[in-house]
């Protein structure tokens, strides 16, 4: 009870927050952003993954669907920095890492890991 307690304050002060520091038109349209990207991206591409691997077997599955969920997640949080968004070229220290190349190293050793753990399983049998 005293933990509801406490995040309701945290909702307050954030709301508050919202609505006297910044233009909550602009808050109003990101909300309304993210609920569409929701809805129309991500739910539709993990039912589709979800339909495309129910065909592998139980354990396979499994791991092929932590890997495709983790880098489907890597992909969202990373996307803004490689496509350079908010890069400031009078500012080099904004930005300043090849993001995009850094995502695929990441990217590639989920993909290791996958192999490596679907290899171990096979060998197993």
């Amino acid at each position: 009870m005293i933990l509801y307690a406490l995040g309701g304050t945290f909702i307050v002060i954030g709301l508050r927050g919202v609505l006297t520091e910044s233009e909550p038109r602009s808050w109003a349209i990101w909300f309304a952003g993210v609920v569409l990207v929701h809805d129309a991206v991500l739910v539709p591409a993990v039912l589709l993954i979800g339909a495309l691997t129910a065909r592998l077997p139980g354990a396979y599955r499994r791991a092929v669907r932590i890997a495709l969920i983790v880098g489907g997640a890597l992909v969202l949080v990373a996307l803004p920095m490689s496509l350079s968004t908010g890069r400031r070229f009078d500012n080099p220290s904004l930005l300043p890492l090849s993001y995009g190349r850094n995502l695929a190293v990441v990217l590639a050793l989920v993909l290791a890991v996958l192999a490596a753990w679907l290899i171990r399983k096979r060998t197993q049998k």
